[in-house]
């Protein structure tokens, strides 16, 4: 058994934000949902390694009335350290606050965790 995607909510509207928040900020790549799913909004994000297999996908999904996940969160792994660090610093110039305080918390990997626009938890995090 393999993961296949995660979905985090956003509020009606919100896709733009998250578009900037996922493209923009973590570098995923935005891809086109199939056509039976777009009428319901949202927006879907993949990452990809070098030789061009998908290593993650995530979908936001829109909701109504939206609450944004708290505690429940997706954690993506990056290379290494330098890399989560350019990846936190990108998020933090661009208004997002990113966490440290649970970075050398978990055994075996540096992590960070921030929010999306919508308040939905994202944990980024290497080994260590």
């Amino acid at each position: 058994m393999r993961l296949h995607h995660v979905q985090v909510g956003c509020p009606p509207g919100g896709e733009d934000a998250a578009r900037a928040f996922y493209v923009d900020g973590l570098g995923l790549t935005e891809v086109a949902k199939p056509e039976a799913l777009r009428a319901r909004g949202g927006a879907w994000f993949r990452a990809r390694d070098d030789d061009g297999a998908v290593t993650a996908e995530l979908h936001v999904g829109v909701e109504d009335p939206f609450r944004p996940a708290v505690r429940a969160h997706p954690a993506l792994l990056l290379d290494d350290v330098a890399g989560l660090d350019r990846t936190a610093d990108r998020l933090a110039a661009a208004g997002h606050e990113v966490d440290h305080t649970e970075r050398h918390t978990f055994d075996g990997f540096v992590r960070v965790h921030v929010r999306d626009p919508h308040g939905n938890r994202v944990e980024l995090l290497v080994p260590a």
